[in-house]
């Protein structure tokens, strides 16, 4: 008797050429990133947590929402962030949640799943170059910029 199983297929389609995109080089550039790829109808809303994904060369690959919760949170689960990152074959990544209160400044639980996920990211060889604190008004908080990265 022959036992069956589940295959397995994993899959990325890149529909725009990631060679023909421009380098990730500064934090004004992945916060525009985000902002022109948020919703601005729900920016001010409920907090929502997005990943950039890059290439080698900090090529953007595209942008994934992990998750979208309520007024003042929302659920990281690694397991998937992780699983997306794997997916698309990404060495590096940019993090970005926005605040609806409009306060930039991060909470301890903003810093602490920060530097879980630097953690692990490290073990993949993939880089943690940031994680943006995004406002409705357009303004941004850089963790790199501010020496928490």
């Amino acid at each position: 008797m022959k036992n069956k199983v589940n295959e397995i297929k994993i899959s990325y389609k890149e529909k725009i050429k990631t060679s023909k995109s421009d380098a990730i080089k500064s934090s004004d550039y992945a916060a525009r990133l985000f902002f022109e790829n948020w919703n601005s109808d729900t920016i001010g809303l409920q907090e929502s947590f997005k990943v950039l994904l890059l290439n080698n060369s900090n090529k953007v690959k595209g942008i994934y929402q992990l998750s979208k919760g309520g007024i003042t949170g929302t659920i990281v689960d690694l397991r998937i962030l992780f699983a997306v990152i794997l997916k698309t074959l990404s060495v590096g990544i940019i993090l970005a949640h926005n605040h609806p209160s409009s306060k930039l400044q991060p909470s301890e639980t903003d810093k602490q799943l920060t530097i879980k996920i630097k953690k692990a990211a490290s073990f993949l060889d993939i880089k943690v170059l940031d994680h943006l604190i995004l406002a409705p008004n357009g303004e941004y908080y850089s963790f790199t910029d501010n020496g928490l990265l």
